[in-house]
């Protein structure tokens, strides 16, 4: 048993299993998404299990993740599509990193920093087919298109990819989904007009892989089914394993007289002599503070409620008038797989109006993450 006061146990078989799962449904390769260190799972062993799965390539957000990837030794393609005018592209160049643009400006940018490098840069350009956030606006797309084909005839880019981003992915069976998809399409075509014709296009996200092979193109681009959760929860968890289960040592065992009061505020009275057990986790780690007295946690085989106020670095749950035989140093699942009758991410998300994703993303660094299975180190 770990001996570490709070800890995420990553099961890399569980994501292993997952990148099948998505490769079957979408009937295409995987663009393996690991952004937000993995969506909080540990980018490089993560991204290590993706690449031995048969995921054909790697995606993140910002060119600094990929450069993480890039030092730890990861020498697959990785794709990098959010960019502040700061980002260091010369970087980006000089690590074989595919720099997905959303203006022309960003263009402009990357292909100054190939020819001060006197080298060839790899780029993507990213499309607003409908999200409205970012990537190409439509106005600026002729504008774009031309330059991109200019910088290609030159020698300043490869063109790697045409992508977007959807909009309603998660609503299966919406038209704007089929829009985007034929504005995308529409994109590429006017980029092998230019004699700028791309080598992959890709656009379904998660939900999309999953119900929407039609979408599929080249690549699929999944994150959060990657680690287990269910981005289309109505239509089931489509085989999906979750990979990451939060647990907490029993810090404090300690009996409480009825009608006492519980953290701050005293939100929680004590109906009865009961006694109480401290974990320690908090809003600090990434329980959200929402969810004060609308969370379980399973220790053994007993699912119990918390009470009072979560903390800043603990909570507080309610062991009954016997205790129910735990102590101190005792395990207590916060979330998990959800055998057994234990919370899960998603039982967080539907009590505090957010989604899985957030949960599972913002548990914090205090929490050691420990790593079964899988090829991950």
């Amino acid at each position: 048993m770990t001996s570490h006061a709070l800890t995420a146990t990553i099961d890399l078989d569980a994501i292993a299993h997952n990148v099948g799962v998505l490769r079957s449904a979408a009937r295409t390769d995987v663009m393996a998404v690991v952004k937000a260190d993995a969506y909080g799972h540990g980018a490089l062993p993560v991204a290590r299990t993706v690449l031995a799965a048969g995921a054909r390539e790697l995606g993140v957000a910002h060119i600094t993740e990929a450069l993480e990837l890039r030092e730890a030794g990861v020498d697959a393609h990785i794709t990098a599509w959010l960019h502040s005018p700061s980002a260091d592209f010369g970087g980006a160049i000089d690590n074989g990193i595919d720099i997905a643009v959303s203006s022309g400006r960003q263009l402009a940018a990357v292909v100054a920093a190939a020819k001060e490098q006197a080298t060839t840069a790899t780029v993507s350009v990213k499309v607003d087919t409908g999200l409205n956030r970012s990537g190409v606006a439509a106005d600026e797309w002729a504008d774009v298109a031309d330059a991109l084909a200019k910088a290609r005839a030159d020698g300043s880019v490869t063109v790697r990819a045409v992508m977007c981003h959807l909009a309603r992915g998660d609503e299966p069976d919406h038209p704007l989904n089929s829009q985007q998809a034929q504005r995308l399409d529409s994109a590429a075509a006017d980029l092998r007009r230019l004699g700028a014709p791309p080598q992959v296009v890709h656009i379904a996200n998660s939900p999309a892989a999953l119900t929407r092979p039609d979408l599929g193109r080249d690549l699929v681009r999944p994150g959060i089914a990657l680690y287990g959760r269910t981005p289309v929860p109505e239509r089931g968890d489509f085989g999906l394993i979750p990979a990451m289960t939060l647990s907490a040592e029993v810090a404090l065992v300690k009996k409480l007289s009825a009608g006492q009061g519980v953290s701050y505020g005293h939100t929680w009275i004590a109906p009865r002599d009961t006694v109480i057990a401290v974990l320690p986790a908090g809003y600090a780690d990434g329980v959200p503070r929402p969810l004060s007295g609308r969370f379980t946690v399973r220790i053994g085989d007993r699912v119990l409620g918390g009470v009072g106020r979560i903390c800043m670095d603990q909570l507080v749950i309610d062991l009954g008038p016997d205790g129910g035989g735990v102590r101190e140093g005792d395990r207590a699942e916060l979330f998990g797989t959800g055998r057994g009758g234990g919370p899960t991410a998603k039982d967080w998300a539907d009590a505090t109006g957010t989604i899985d994703y957030e949960i599972v993303s913002t548990i914090g660094a205090r929490a050691v993450r420990e790593y079964q299975g899988g090829s991950g180190e």
